[in-house]
């Protein structure tokens, strides 16, 4: 069974940088699809960044030239850095992967979250 760990939030000044790690757990094949999303209070859960296996990213305007997605395949794990952190990015973070195990069976999987917190 895979599981993902976020870890990596917290409070940090408007201007400041966080990076977000996502740990999966579990015997897998390949992590095909990577993303992070994220859900502010009030608001639906919107796209972040996303990370194919082939390496093409993509990013919301909002995160565009400040956030980057980026994995370590040994660690099976899945990066986001954000630099000049804004007040409208305080959300909670949540990874999320879809991959093989192999032999025809997918898996996509979500973590719990981690919360980042911009203040004013």
């Amino acid at each position: 069974q895979v599981q993902l760990v976020e870890s990596g939030g917290g409070l940090v000044q408007p201007g400041g940088s966080l990076r977000l790690s996502c740990l999966l757990s579990g015997r897998i094949l390949s992590m095909n699809l990577m993303g992070w999303y994220r859900q502010a209070p009030g608001k639906q859960r919107e796209l972040v960044a996303t990370l194919t296996g082939s390496g093409y990213t993509n990013y919301a305007d909002s995160v565009q030239g400040r956030f980057t997605i980026s994995r370590d395949n040994p660690k099976n794990t899945v990066y986001l850095q954000m630099n000049s952190l804004k007040f409208e990015d305080t959300a909670v973070y949540y990874c999320n992967v879809r991959g093989d195990y192999g032999l025809g069976a997918r898996f996509d999987v979500w973590g719990r979250g981690t919360q980042v917190t911009v203040p004013t």
